[in-house]
């Protein structure tokens, strides 16, 4: 029999989430992880055009979850928003086997990370109100996991296709819409959500004020800030994950093999997202997050010094390992600091800073590539991690310890 807590405590909502998130990302990856080749070998762009692309897109979605997560603390539901955004997303999937220019691929991605930004505040809000604080670690491990399933899936799925159709990217894109359909109905059908509470401000007469008005901000706290402050100095450290891809191109691995990568990464995301979730509700997190971020100092160096495919690989794998330590971990604590009114207006602006962070480090990441060489680019990661790490010590040192059961 299986350990109670991996199937026994977690909301049904959540787990119905988590298959919504696994068919979404089948879809998504199975796109995304042919993505960058395609561009450079079928539309001939460069790697900095990849870099601005997966850049302006990963911080179209950030702003955009800015205004949806204040939206649904405002309005007081989540369930609307993580529709609208699931099937704008499941709508503009047909336009990347459509696309003949690197401006296409750039529309396309523009409106599908929209529908990303869309329903990603109000979806981790609506976890942490369906699931007790001391499950939340496993609850938004779990979710990350079943997310994960579904992007190491994708890779898995395109390269059988691509094997099979003799190098079709464009038969890959056009499947890859199923599984989208398939999201927007769970959500329908599937995902119940409770009530956001609403609490008085000044008394019975008084309206309740807008989520971003100066006092609202100030009831998020400093412990919020802090999060939020270690995230961002953590995202600059890592990244769009299409530079791995292009690595393991650059390693000698053929095409149709190149989605092995995520396939590689995701899998080990995925089996220790959840796991890592539950020891980190047990445990405390600050130990977890620094071994984490060690992980992607690693994950740099073996990408840095990548010459075979194998070594690409071993960096992915320790790319994906230091994401299951971190991101459920992240998203636990943003929900733990801050009112149960504001959650979507704290990852809202939470998700704001890390891709506006991400938009820099993938523009930087692309031009180091072009200008110096792959290997300078994963060696700048590492050390933007390294000074992440001492930022994460610093604080905790400066606190007086005070900190320690957050971090």
């Amino acid at each position: 029999m299986a350990p109670r807590f991996i199937l026994g405590p977690i909301p049904g909502g959540v787990v119905a989430l988590g298959f919504v998130s696994l068919c979404m990302d089948l879809s998504s990856e199975m796109i995304h992880s042919l993505l960058p080749v395609f561009m450079v070998s079928v539309l001939g762009a460069g790697a900095l055009a990849v870099g601005v692309v997966e850049g302006v897109a990963e911080a179209t979605a950030a702003v955009t979850k800015l205004f949806s997560g204040v939206l649904s603390d405002w309005i007081g539901r989540r369930k609307p928003l993580i529709l609208a955004g699931y099937g704008l997303a499941a709508l503009t999937k047909p336009l990347f086997p459509l696309a003949t220019s690197v401006p296409t691929v750039l529309l396309a991605r523009f409106l599908d990370r929209i529908g990303k930004g869309i329903r990603g505040a109000p979806r981790d809000a609506i976890v942490a109100d369906l699931t007790p604080e001391h499950l939340r670690g496993a609850a938004y491990g779990l979710r990350q996991s079943m997310d994960t399933a579904g992007a190491f899936a994708g890779p898995l799925l395109a390269m059988a296709v691509m094997a099979a159709s003799g190098g079709d990217y464009r038969l890959v894109f056009w499947i890859a819409t199923v599984p989208a359909v398939a999201a927007v109905a769970l959500i329908l059908f599937a995902v119940h959500e409770p009530v956001v509470p609403k609490p008085v401000v000044g008394g019975p007469a008084e309206r309740r004020r807008f989520p971003i008005h100066r006092a609202e901000l100030r009831r998020l706290g400093g412990v919020y800030w802090l999060v939020v402050a270690v995230a961002s100095a953590l995202t600059l450290a890592r990244f769009s994950e299409a530079f791995l891809l292009l690595r393991a191109q650059d390693t000698g691995l053929p095409d149709p093999l190149v989605p092995l990568v995520l396939v590689v990464m995701n899998l080990v995301y995925a089996a220790s997202a959840y796991p890592l979730g539950h020891l980190s509700d047990r445990l405390g997190h600050r130990g977890l997050l620094v071994g984490g971020i060690l992980l992607l100092i690693a994950a740099d160096a073996v990408l840095a010094a990548a010459g075979t495919p194998g070594l690409a690989l071993c960096g992915a794998a320790l790319w994906g390992l230091h994401m299951g330590a971190t991101q459920g971990l992240l998203s636990a604590l943003v929900a733990g600091a801050v009112p149960a009114d504001l959650r979507g207006t704290a990852f809202g602006l939470y998700n704001l800073a890390g891709g506006a962070t991400l938009f820099l480090a993938s523009a930087a990441a692309g031009l180091l590539w072009q200008a110096v060489g792959p290997a300078a680019t994963f060696l700048a990661g590492g050390a933007f991690a390294a000074l992440s790490l001492a930022g994460v010590l610093a604080l905790d040192r400066a606190g007086g310890g005070r900190t320690r059961g957050r971090f």
